[in-house]
């Protein structure tokens, strides 16, 4: 009977083992996902523009009846062209390739702007070619709606990765003590308050030095605090009961606080919040009766 028990509980263990890792696998691939989901959205927006470089070239070589200018511009048209099918055949995940293109395009535009500058110099438009330049235009006001639009897509999927690195506390609990330092039934006897939690794992989240802050709200949602207790949250400054520093390593931590008990405490339910980086990364509350 004792064995069985004992392979009984061994079993649950594996079982809430089993859990935590497919809750870490399937949290990594989500975060996994929205990179690449981003870097394919910023491959779409740079091919959209090496497009773009490639039908102005061929605009530019319509205005000019100068022969070596016209060869110089076939050639830049050529090289973007080229530069255009490299990030084609570049996969999303390869971010070093990326990046190598995304220099190369800033050298095209460059290139190209001073092309622009020469050629408008010549003074060599007539109505004809204008027109034509007009529906070049179109096309590339129509593009940039595009990159635009890809653009907003890229600032969505950048505040999804910013979200996804924020520090994030768990298994929030509230001990109150006596004196003693054993849990207090009754809140007149109550002389400290002991807040765990967990800060979960997180590779996509800065590493480093962190401090943290602890408000502990009272029924009637008044902070307890000690003196001139503030920091920043979005735009103001807010009050808190306890601020613990800690070394993040990108793994799973678990912290204590305490807050000593000097004033009086009413019966309730109290709240808790817990914030680190400018954002609110976990709340609980607890009741004193």
């Amino acid at each position: 009977m004792e064995k069985n028990k004992k392979l009984i509980g061994a079993i649950i263990i594996l079982i809430i083992i089993a859990a935590g890792v497919s809750f870490l696998a399937v949290n990594e691939f989500r975060k996994n996902k929205e990179m690449t989901e981003l870097f394919a959205v910023e491959k779409q927006e740079m091919e959209n523009e090496y497009s773009t470089f490639a039908a102005q070239y061929d605009e530019l070589q319509i205005q000019i009846n100068n022969d070596s200018l016209r060869e110089k511009l076939e050639s830049e048209k050529l090289k973007t062209q080229r530069l255009l099918e490299e990030l084609r055949q570049v996969k999303t995940t390869n971010a070093a390739e990326i990046l190598r293109l995304k220099k190369e395009l800033k050298t095209v535009r460059a290139v190209l702007r001073t092309y622009v500058i020469q050629i408008d110099s010549l003074n060599r438009l007539n109505a004809a070619l204008m027109e034509e330049n007009k529906e070049v235009k179109s096309k590339y006001s129509a593009a940039t709606a595009q990159i635009n639009t890809l653009s907003e897509e890229k600032k969505n999927l950048n505040e999804k990765v910013t979200l996804a690195s924020q520090l994030d506390a768990t298994n929030i609990s509230v001990l109150p003590m006596n004196k003693r330092g054993k849990k207090a039934r009754k809140v007149k006897d109550v002389k400290k308050i002991a807040v765990s939690f967990t800060i979960v794992k997180n590779i996509t989240a800065e590493t480093g030095n962190k401090t943290l802050y602890v408000r502990i709200a009272k029924p009637d949602n008044e902070i307890l605090s000690k003196g001139n207790t503030t920091f920043a949250y979005e735009d103001r400054e807010i009050t808190y009961s306890i601020k613990k520093y800690i070394e993040y390593t990108g793994e799973e931590q678990s912290v204590t606080v305490y807050w000593d008990v000097e004033e009086f405490l009413p019966a309730g339910t109290y709240n808790v919040y817990i914030f680190a980086d400018g954002n609110m990364i976990g709340q609980n509350s607890f009741s004193l009766k």
